[in-house]
């Protein structure tokens, strides 16, 4: 049987330390001895159960990777629930250094979140874990300031991440900054999914404005020599209900491979 395994790592000098971290291990697992691909979560605590998910509804990875039987390890990293400090942790960078969320300014902590899954993170579940350590088996993925997060890590650790799922990415708080980390960057074969949902602002104009950042980074990231899939999700929500239905699309454009034989 696949199971979810639980163990808490340091995450000084970021608070709420020691962080909890998930890992998804698939019913293979433990009737081999190959290594797997990896793909690596913010918000892991939405990701597998709907008890300890923020708004009681998860991804429901668990039960999509059980059912189509799919030998991928996934390892989500519990977010910071103190306050603001979420938004802080993952926002890279800012257009508008006194941007604020609900009142309070936000004090990117991004860069140092993404230093800790390349050296912290990452190496720790290689040390327990049968996981590729090659760039071409490993992917990041997250929503909202994850997805910025993934966003960013793809193009600032295009050397360790060949694969990134940017679901609902909160962009604009970053755009021209994230802009130029990805003109600035050499990639080496890279695949990247990014989506928005049709049901995500009430205005019309303020959906367009959101796939037009959306099909502007796809293209940005196409001229630098990504492999990209820009999706507008038809009735998708900011929620992990409408995250949950995009699962299967994003997991077989960046794991083509695992989905062979089907």
């Amino acid at each position: 049987m696949s199971r979810i395994e639980e163990f808490e790592l340091s995450i000084a000098p970021l608070d709420e330390d020691p962080r909890k971290i998930w890992v998804y291990l698939p019913d293979s697992y433990d009737h081999t001895k190959k290594r797997y691909d990896v793909l690596y979560m913010f918000d892991g605590h939405n990701l597998f159960f709907d008890e300890v998910a923020t708004y009681g509804k998860s991804w429901g990875m668990k039960d999509y990777l059980d059912a189509n039987h799919i030998d991928l390890v996934v390892v989500g990293e519990d977010c910071n629930h103190k306050g603001n400090r979420r938004m802080d942790e993952y926002c890279p960078m800012l257009d508008d250094a006194n941007a604020e969320w609900n009142n309070e300014k936000i004090t990117p902590q991004g860069i140092e979140t993404a230093e800790w899954f390349v050296n912290v993170l990452k190496k720790e579940c290689e040390k327990r874990y049968r996981v590729y350590k090659t760039r071409k088996h490993i992917g990041i993925a997250g929503s909202s300031m994850g997805g910025l997060m993934a966003c960013y890590m793809i193009a600032a650790h295009n050397d360790v991440f060949s694969k990134a799922a940017c679901v609902s990415p909160a962009i604009y708080y970053c755009r021209k900054e994230m802009e130029r980390l990805i003109a600035s960057t050499e990639f080496a074969a890279t695949r990247i999914y990014m989506d928005f949902g049709s049901e995500e602002r009430k205005a019309k104009k303020d959906v367009v404005a959101l796939v037009d950042t959306m099909l502007g980074f796809s293209h940005l990231f196409g001229e630098k020599g990504c492999n990209t899939y820009p999706n507008l999700v038809v009735n998708g929500t900011h929620s992990e209900a409408s995250w949950e239905t995009i699962v299967p699309v994003f997991l077989r454009y960046l794991y083509p491979e695992l989905f062979q034989g089907e």
